[in-house]
């Protein structure tokens, strides 16, 4: 069939074991329909809490970079992450973890929009750059819909640490919320929930979803244009006996890189947003150019940067093993590893 030669690769140079063997064909790019899908969903949801459960901690650390006035409570990754340690151990490194493990939910609806627009746009023969680009876009719009409440509350309890350390100059606490050692987690979260629902309707979950649009949708896209893009080209000048799936995390990695260097300032003034309760994605910049100047460029840059580069490198590992292990056994002999 037409959609699926389309979707095979191939590759001269890749050979088998044997040196007297022809050289053989191989899929660089497992698409949808070749895969047994029973097998996918729960090995990816599996996959995706693993690495959030190691990477969660750079999401704290960053978050609270990125909302802290100049630099009055800590001075970089590595001073955030001791002083979070330091007064609260383990457990402040996990700040509204639980709350945001619900993203693994939106990453299934993610990752099914990102294969069923990829699959669409091979039936009308479009480029694979160009599939990824879109597919990219789509599937950070439907996650971002499901996943901006939850991010919400978990923001809110990110930072509720933050307040506890003296000199600092922002308001980290704009909901009240009533902290100290023998309230739990959950309850919490159920107090941010509560009263933003007080506060603002249904639509305080959604504050910031404008920003986190313009933050994450680019920065989908292109980290999948970036993905491939990477990808082709190191390919192009590896020896083909280099793992074709450490070629993907590279890529993956380098793609985040790439992808997090141009949309830093989004990400900043999304997270003011809802953290800080602002009025705009106007006032929130204002605001933020007042404080920093040039600095709200790279303002929590170094901790975005090594969270983006863990995330990718895992989240390709995780992701192209999982298409590897499942998909059918008609395609499994044209697999590289």
């Amino acid at each position: 069939m037409n959609r699926t030669r389309t979707a095979i690769s191939v590759a001269s140079g890749v050979t088998s074991g044997s040196s007297n063997t022809l050289d053989a064909p191989y899929i660089r790019t497992i698409e949808w329909d070749m895969m047994d899908k029973a097998k996918f969903f729960p090995l990816s949801m599996l996959s995706s809490f693993s690495v959030r459960c190691c990477l969660f901690p750079l999401t704290v650390i960053k978050t609270q970079l990125q909302v802290q006035y100049k630099s009055d409570v800590y001075k970089g990754m590595f001073d955030c992450a001791y002083k979070i340690y330091r007064s609260e151990g383990i457990p402040g490194l996990y700040r509204g973890f639980w709350i945001s493990s619900v993203q693994i939910v939106s990453g299934v609806f993610y990752i099914s929009t990102y294969e069923g627009v990829r699959h669409i746009l091979n039936d009308i023969g479009a480029g694979h750059r160009v599939k990824a680009l879109i597919a990219g876009g789509c599937a950070s719009l439907v996650g971002q819909t499901i996943i901006v409440p939850f991010d919400v509350i978990s923001q809110h309890a990110m930072v509720l640490g933050m307040a506890v350390h003296a000199g600092a100059k922002s308001d980290l606490n704009p909901l009240g919320i009533k902290t100290g050692p023998g309230r739990s987690r959950l309850n919490i979260s159920i107090d941010i929930a509560k009263e933003i629902m007080q506060r603002d309707g249904f639509r305080g979950f959604y504050r910031g979803y404008t920003a986190s649009l313009m933050a994450y949708v680019p920065n989908s896209a292109m980290w999948w244009a970036f993905y491939h893009l990477y990808q082709d080209e190191l390919c192009r000048i590896c020896p083909p006996w280099v793992s074709h799936l450490l070629i993907q995390c590279v890529a993956g990695s380098l793609g985040g890189f790439t992808t997090t260097i141009l949309t830093n300032p989004l990400d900043i003034v999304r997270a003011r947003l809802q953290v800080q309760r602002l009025e705009s994605m106007r006032v929130a910049f204002q605001e933020l150019w007042r404080e920093e100047k040039l600095n709200c460029f790279f303002k929590g840059l170094s901790a975005r940067l090594v969270q983006s580069a863990a995330f990718s490198f895992s989240i390709i590992l995780g992701y192209e093993t999982i298409k590897r292990i499942s998909v059918d056994e008609r395609y499994k002999h044209q697999i590289r590893w």
